[in-house]
């Protein structure tokens, strides 16, 4: 017979492990509820993300469902860069403005993002700083030390990582993390190339807007300034550019001039002409093919005389030109620094659209040909009725009246018939004088004031050792009359002759303009100066030049040295 103790016993063991196996069955229960609630959470997720689509709430979203699901302290989502190597975008949950401005730029993919951009698979740390590739933190980063990370694809293209640290509580990253995070990444490469379809939707959708706002504007037969003008301003808008400049060639020289520039720092660009040669606009004109620059302020391939580009960075230059007749222009975009480079898909686009630039160009062409054939078909037809009919008829009136005059025997009035006479033959001449006037005013009337101004400047270069900038503004081939263009290149060959002879400058900048009423030529050298005691014979001759056509010749010094010397003078008005 068993004591009190022994009955008591066999009681309790049973009912200890009833308690162990409701303990067990509670702790089951918790870790299934457990993994429901965070399957739950994980399809939320999925569906927070692909409800999105705008690119930028797309990977914001992503970053924040992934420390939510992980439960970590800080999370980021790093774009890889086109090269493939480098990151180009980085989006950060868990730091604050004031920290990132604090900790500086941020990250390019080297450590352990590049560990991950090296090796695209999943990546589970215990302690970073213990990796081979770590190499620690820039000053003010925030102290980081379990890691897990976990590649984003896009078909079997890998569009970026996903970098999570730090897990609250002080836990380490498990295998349950990494397969949440890893199916968090599948989603995200469907939202995130659902989003880059959507957005290159609505790219071509306003590039197509815009063609066909630019084909409206040329129908309805604008100028070709205004329709180059809204190319230049629509494709700003499209492209997030913050300058837009299209350059022309001019005929009978190997150079650009800039007809036209928008945006940022424009007022710098008009009227500059570039070398085809040894410039970024030159190549892409010469190549006819697209050309880029990662950053602009420090491309060899633009000038560094003149800081045209300060504050920015992407370029890129796309030809544009009519099918078999060769290249017309160049359009080329710039982006503000720190901004994405121009991709090969963005630059398809810009040149269909570079294509309506020459559209634009080739209808303005051909309705002022069309304008002006009609205008000297008109001349020609009123020198021919002038001379067919009007002279004729006053040369037979002559006849007429020098035939009556012999039969008059009235001395005073035979006197007055036989001026009338002389009236006539003047009348006649007159007539004569302006059918030829009409005939000739549309023959060619040699080389423009433009390709004059290139080709001096060019002809200096070699005497200079180095090349002038040239900025050339107004109708100076139309509105300056032949006369004050030959003593416009003569002022302009002994200004830079007398620079070469004496001013030991090593940059000269040309500005030649006109607005109807005067025409001005501006040479500015960063010299030693004109000395009081020099030689001023020269400057003499270019005053007197000026004072003939009641103009002036001054001469400044800029604040950083050198001299500035301005010419200018007045057109005469109906020339």
């Amino acid at each position: 017979m068993d004591s009190p103790d022994q009955a008591e016993a066999r009681v309790r063991l049973p009912q200890l492990r009833l308690d162990e196996l409701l303990e067990e069955l509670q702790a089951r229960l918790d870790a299934a509820r457990g993994t429901r609630d965070r399957v739950h959470s994980l399809l939320e997720a999925v569906l927070s993300v692909g409800r999105e689509l705008d690119l930028e709430h797309v990977l914001r979203s992503i970053v924040e469902a992934a420390a939510a699901l992980v439960d970590a302290r800080y999370a980021a989502l790093g774009v890889i860069g086109p090269d493939g190597k480098r990151l180009s975008a980085f989006h950060t949950v868990g730091v604050s403005e004031e920290q990132i401005a604090r900790i500086g730029p941020y990250p390019e993919g080297h450590g352990i993002l590049g560990e991950l951009i090296r090796h695209p698979e999943p990546l589970r740390l215990s302690d970073l700083s213990e990796h081979a590739a770590s190499y620690g933190f820039p000053a003010n980063h925030p102290p980081m030390r379990t890691f897990l990370g976990v590649p984003i694809r896009i078909r079997d293209q890998v569009f970026g990582n996903l970098y999570l640290t730090e897990k609250r509580g002080g836990a380490q990253f498990d295998e349950e993390d990494e397969s949440v995070l890893s199916t968090l990444a599948v989603a995200a490469g469907v939202a995130i190339d659902n989003a880059r379809l959507y957005e290159q939707s609505r790219l071509r959708e306003r590039w197509l807007q815009a063609n066909a706002e630019i084909t409206h504007s040329l129908m309805s037969g604008s100028e070709r300034g205004a329709a180059l003008g809204l190319i230049a301003e629509r494709a700003r808008e499209i492209t997030g550019a913050a300058l837009v400049v299209l350059t022309m060639p001019m005929p009978g020289t190997d150079s650009l001039v800039v007809e036209l520039a928008t945006g940022q720092g424009a007022e710098d660009h008009r009227g500059l002409v570039l070398p085809i040669d040894d410039s970024l606009t030159g190549l892409a004109f010469s190549t006819a093919e697209p050309v880029r620059s990662p950053d602009i302020t420090r491309d060899a391939r633009v000038s560094s005389a003149a800081p045209r580009f300060t504050g920015l960075g992407p370029a890129v230059a796309v030809p544009f030109g009519a099918a078999g007749e060769g290249v017309r222009g160049v359009v080329l975009l710039v982006r503000q620094a720190g901004k994405a480079v121009f991709s090969a898909k963005e630059t398809e686009p810009l040149q269909g659209f570079a294509a309506q630039a020459a559209l634009a160009m080739e209808l303005a062409e051909r309705r002022r040909d069309a304008e002006q054939i009609a205008v000297l078909q008109d001349r020609d037809r009123i020198a021919r009725d002038l001379h067919d009919l009007a002279i004729q008829r006053l040369f037979a009136t002559g006849m007429t009246l020098q035939s009556a005059g012999r039969l008059i025997d009235n001395g005073s009035a035979s006197e007055r018939v036989l001026r009338a006479v002389d009236d006539l033959d003047e009348t006649i001449k007159i007539i004569r004088s302006t059918i030829f006037g009409l005939r000739a005013r549309g023959t060619a009337a040699g080389a423009g004031l433009r390709g004059r101004a290139v080709r001096v400047v060019g002809e200096a270069a070699p005497v200079l050792g180095f090349a002038p900038s040239l900025r050339m503004e107004g109708l100076l081939d139309t509105e300056v009359p032949g006369r004050v263009a030959e003593h416009v290149v003569a002022v302009l060959s002994e200004a830079l002759t007398n620079v070469a002879r004496h001013a030991r400058a090593d940059r000269v900048a040309v500005a030649l303009e006109t607005d109807g009423r005067e025409v001005r030529l501006t040479v500015t050298d960063n010299g030693v100066g004109i000395p009081p005691e020099g030689r001023r014979s020269g400057l003499r001759n270019l005053a007197e030049r000026a004072a003939q056509l009641g103009g002036e010749l001054r001469l400044t010094r800029p604040a950083d040295g050198g001299t500035t010397l301005e010419w200018r003078v007045p057109l005469p008005d109906g020339d």
